[in-house]
């Protein structure tokens, strides 16, 4: 009887469905994969079934490792090999089941007519080659377009989704921008051959609020104009609740419930919907201890690239100054958050900050200790009390190593742990404080969806009980309700270890959940900065304030 009640909120046709007089463009019936792993299989998605319809958004919402972009994946046929797609399951794309497609006819389609927009831009960009070219290769394929023609196209695609400076975007490679232009990147080239369906994985996770609402715009604008479908995967529900048409909520790769948007929010039925439609980061940070003497002290730290201009034949290079001689002072057990658009500097000055990167000038002092003039080695010993979580969990964890290699090679080269055994304690105690499993040493990075990845990195960090930790967008890859066990594991490393954190993020609702002060930064400038609340509350600056406004008051 349970079970009818739960399949009741989720049957196999859309609850619209008697309403529609078109056919949809997709009509997915009974997906089931299963992965297969060491002890058997692994069941990631369990026969679930949506319909889309030319010029609509439907949402797919729900925890990471949900099985939401397992789904994706199997519509664009990029499963693994180790991937058992159910032979009852179809896919049906314009009236044909394209599971039943050859590899070349996939291809064909995929990128063509059904295109995709990645989570991780970094691991989906080719580090080896220009922006220009891999945009220009993306419509070449599919396109007959000379080379001349498809540069003007690229030029233009990146003009659409708001790249400053574009010109010179394309002759720059992957790791010369910032996460979030990278991410617009990506769009750029999802876009580029106008798709009738465009999937979108968690299309704005690298972006700052502002450009966020504009890429979205963006899509629902060429969607519009093109009648295309898309399907929006994200965690974010004002997203879903503002972009989308129909909702599918997915736990355990079971779908839970769906509806149209206007029906699911106002009247969740299943418990877990009601839960995640109820999650928001909450709180505040705890106060601070009285007289917490200063750990990092930075004084007129500047950071300036040299960025290619002009043609191959008449190059001319200008300076870019990323951070424009910046102070910070964060104290023992204080949180610091750095806030800012994306390209604003925030990482580059979190990097120059931990010695990543050389700044051009300014004093950096780690516990009254002068670091700015340290070269690499001088800097090892001090490498355990000072960790960093990237942005990027895929390429900042090395997929040829396992979960637990990972982990315990920073153990090893810090020389922690007496024995093999000790250090796999650590790195069991660190997955479990992370909210990971403790059994899953053996297994790989893209064997786990972006949110357990990023989980991952957190793991690595704690492992090596540092005093401070770096956290560039920890919880960008993460949904609501994961969100808020990031930020009370933070909250409790914090209270039990004493534990510093510069946490650099474009989420204003988890900073002020999580931080004590806040800078704000644009152009590699600080535009304002003082208490949380006091900043968040009272905005100073016209720019804070649109920040701000982007964050709280989209309905």
């Amino acid at each position: 009887m349970a079970l009818s009640l739960v399949n009741s909120f989720a049957p196999p046709v859309r609850h619209d469905h008697d309403g529609r007089k078109d056919a949809p463009i997709i009509d997915a019936r009974n997906i089931a994969v299963n992965f297969k792993v060491e002890d058997g299989f692994v069941e990631a998605v369990k026969d679930i079934s949506f319909q889309l319809y030319r010029g609509e958004t439907i949402a797919i919402v729900g925890e990471s490792g949900s099985g939401k972009s397992v789904t994706a994946r199997t519509v664009m046929g990029l499963l693994t090999k180790r991937a058992v797609v159910s032979p009852k399951s179809t896919i049906d794309y314009d009236g044909a089941n394209i599971l039943k497609f050859s590899e070349s006819a996939r291809r064909k389609l995929r990128g063509n007519r059904i295109s995709m927009i990645f989570q991780e831009p970094m691991s989906s960009l080719n580090p080896i080659y220009t922006i220009g070219s891999q945009i220009v290769e993306a419509i070449r394929v599919h396109q007959k377009f000379g080379r001349r023609q498809a540069q003007a196209r690229a030029l233009e695609l990146l003009k659409h989704v708001q790249i400053p400076d574009p010109e010179a975007r394309l002759k720059q490679y992957p790791h010369q921008l910032s996460g979030g232009q990278r991410q617009r990147v990506m769009i750029a080239m999802a876009l580029a051959n106008d798709p009738d369906v465009l999937i979108a994985d968690e299309p704005t996770t690298a972006l700052d609020v502002t450009v966020q609402a504009q890429i979205l715009n963006l899509i629902r604008k060429l969607q519009k104009e093109l009648q295309m479908a898309v399907i929006l995967i994200t965690h974010d529900l004002t997203v879903v609740r503002q972009f989308s048409d129909y909702v599918y909520v997915m736990q355990h790769g079971e779908m839970r419930e769906h509806n149209t948007t206007e029906r699911l929010f106002a009247n969740p039925q299943h418990p877990y919907t009601k839960h995640l439609l109820g999650s928001e980061p909450r709180g505040q940070a705890n106060p601070l201890p009285e007289n917490s003497e200063i750990i990092l002290d930075a004084r007129r730290v500047r950071v300036s690239f040299m960025l290619r201009h002009g043609t191959f034949f008449k190059p001319e290079m200008k300076e870019l100054v990323a951070v424009d001689s910046l102070s910070l002072a964060l104290r023992r057990h204080e949180t610091l958050g750095l806030v800012g658009e994306s390209g604003s500097g925030k990482t580059t000055f979190g990097q120059a900050l931990v010695r990543l990167n050389d700044p051009d000038g300014g004093e950096i002092y780690f516990d009254r200790q002068p670091i700015h003039g340290r070269s690499r080695a001088e800097m090892r010993p001090l490498r355990s009390r000072m960790q960093i979580v990237f942005q990027d969990p895929f390429s900042s964890l090395n997929p040829r190593m396992t979960i637990g290699q990972i982990i315990e090679e920073g153990l090893v080269v810090n020389r922690l742990g007496a024995t093999k055994a000790e250090r796999m304690d650590r790195v069991r105690e660190a997955l479990i404080a992370a909210g990971m499993p403790g059994h899953i040493l053996s297994r790989f990075p893209h064997e786990f969806s972006g949110g357990q990845r990023q989980r991952i990195a957190i793991a690595r960090a704690i492992a090596l009980e540092p005093e401070f930790i770096l956290l560039d967008e920890p919880t960008s890859a993460l949904d609501l309700s994961v969100q808020a066990q990031i930020i009370e594991l933070l909250r409790r490393l914090q209270d039990e270890r004493g534990l510093s954190y510069l946490f650099i993020s474009h989420d204003l609702k988890v900073v002020r959940a999580l931080c004590h002060r806040v800078i704000v930064m644009q152009h590699g400038r600080i535009m304002e900065e003082g208490p949380v609340n006091e900043v968040l509350s009272n905005p100073k600056t016209a720019y804070t304030e649109r920040l701000v406004k982007a964050a709280f008051e989209v309905a």
